[in-house]
């Protein structure tokens, strides 16, 4: 297999989520593979420092401090998007986060809140795109998903419901799209070294013990699982889920 087919020259990319931790990454290691990156976000600060580091790289780059859980904003978003660069080859659904609660202590607004955070948004995304990439008869999205959607999540049970259902909604668009030529996968990292996970480590420090390689992940370790699913090395794959966790999930079902 030749490299070159890892490589994302002239693509443009949306990666949501990425003004800072695991999304901040990701964006940047597809700039390193070559594509023009948009930067969105919640806060203008950290989408345009971390456009500005992709400049800085030699590639193009538009911040765009966008609320996903609106579907207006992504409107706009996808709006801007289309005049700045024609077009959208990838979609990176990485926006979300939660808090630890367990399921006698969250409340029915907390619920709908880590829901709407995590599975809405890659759903709004994902039909506001895909109609753009339906008419390039091309286009590749990628969700973040969690370990914590294949396994009980008794700590943030919205949480993982939510990342079950990516998983669910990848399969779905995967079958229906196929025949634009679109690829819809997910990754599904475990406990990564970013705000979120660490914060939850702390609150369950036991989480290290059930990681067979004994650490926990760095962000830029998911980096080329993503650029994989976003050039054509991975052209006949779809509807699958690639779990980046260390072995988190290998050792449960080793041993439940």
């Amino acid at each position: 297999m030749s490299l070159e087919l890892f490589n994302l020259k002239d693509k443009i990319a949306i990666v949501t989520g990425s003004g800072r931790g695991l999304g901040r990454n990701i964006a940047l290691g597809l700039a390193d593979a070559g594509a023009d990156v948009v930067v969105v976000a919640r806060t203008s600060n950290d989408v345009e420092a971390v456009a500005d580091e992709i400049t800085a790289k030699g590639k193009r780059a538009l911040a765009m401090p966008t609320d996903v859980r609106s579907s207006e904003q992504i409107d706009n978003l996808v709006e801007k998007t289309l005049a700045e660069f024609g077009r959208i080859d990838i979609l990176v659904n990485n926006a979300g986060g939660t808090f630890p609660t367990d399921i006698w202590k969250v409340s029915e607004r907390a619920w709908d809140s880590v829901v709407r955070e995590n599975l809405n948004t890659a759903f709004l995304c994902s039909k506001a795109i895909m109609k753009v990439m339906v008419e390039q008869k091309n286009g590749s999205i990628i969700s973040v998903s969690s370990v914590e959607g294949l396994l009980s999540s008794s700590h943030s049970p919205p949480y993982g419901a939510a990342k079950a259902a990516i998983i669910n909604l990848t399969k779905t668009l995967a079958v229906d799209l196929a025949k634009y030529n679109i690829r819809v996968n997910a990754i599904a990292p475990g406990i990564m070294g970013t705000t979120g996970p660490l914060e939850l480590l702390k609150a369950y420090p036991q989480m290290i013990e059930a990681i067979p390689a004994a650490r926990i992940g760095e962000p830029e370790e998911v980096v080329g699982t993503v650029i994989y699913l976003a050039s054509e090395a991975s052209s006949y794959v779809t509807g699958q889920t690639i779990i980046i966790d260390g072995g988190i999930t290998t050792w449960l079902r080793l041993f439940s």
